[in-house]
């Protein structure tokens, strides 16, 4: 096996914050297990509110009933590993620098979890995960899904991007001939794993003008 495909095999961490637009967690989830990728999944305390308020469903508390929720959302039944953790379980193995990983998506981001890793604070795993991608040096890719922003978003953001962190809003394009709110989706997702190397997403890319 040589290095690179050491480093494919390397699992790659999802957060999930109470930002509005779960189903671009669900889309990202849903590409990364069909492409057979291992995923470590941590949501936000506030995303158990936000899949009641948006979808009408209570996602479990239980960590170990969580890949059966988002296995099923993503309509992912079989491929791919999943392992979910606990919001407040901060001695997971994703909060340590040396658990190895491809880096870190957090999918939506709230505007408040923009702020603490802006200020170095982590109160759960989901932004301990984060700032440890910050500290050693790894990937970390941001979906804002915010709208408008405030002057203290835009430079929070701007904190987290001169820190490392890709930042990729959560706007879709059209050059592509979007049909569903799924290809809209699609779109923001799979810009998202680019920042990875993770060409996992069917996407018309563009070629220019003909």
């Amino acid at each position: 096996m040589t290095n690179s495909d050491s480093v494919n095999k390397l699992p790659i961490v999802i957060g999930v914050t109470g930002a509005s637009g779960l189903i671009y967690a669900v889309r990202a989830i849903k590409f990364l297990l069909a492409a057979n990728y291992t995923i470590d999944l941590v949501a936000s305390k506030a995303a158990y509110s936000v899949w009641q308020a948006e979808q009408n469903i209570k996602m479990p508390s239980d960590s170990t009933r969580q890949e059966k929720f988002w296995r099923e959302q993503a309509g992912e039944t079989t491929k791919g590993k999943l392992f979910c953790h606990a919001w407040q379980n901060v001695g997971a193995n994703i909060a340590s620098g040396s658990y190895r990983t491809q880096g870190m998506i957090i999918i939506p981001c709230s505007m408040g979890t923009v702020g603490k890793l802006a200020a170095g604070l982590s109160s759960d795993l989901l932004e301990r995960s984060a700032d440890v991608q910050l500290k050693e040096g790894g990937k970390l890719v941001i979906v804002p899904r915010e709208t408008p922003l405030s002057l203290i978003h835009l430079r929070n953001l701007t904190t987290l991007a001169e820190a490392g962190a890709r930042i990729v809003p959560a706007i879709p394009a059209w050059y592509h001939n979007p049909q569903t709110i799924e290809d809209l989706v699609d779109f923001v997702v799979a810009r998202a794993l680019d920042q990875f190397g993770l060409d996992c997403v069917p996407l018309k890319r563009w070629i220019g003008y003909e």
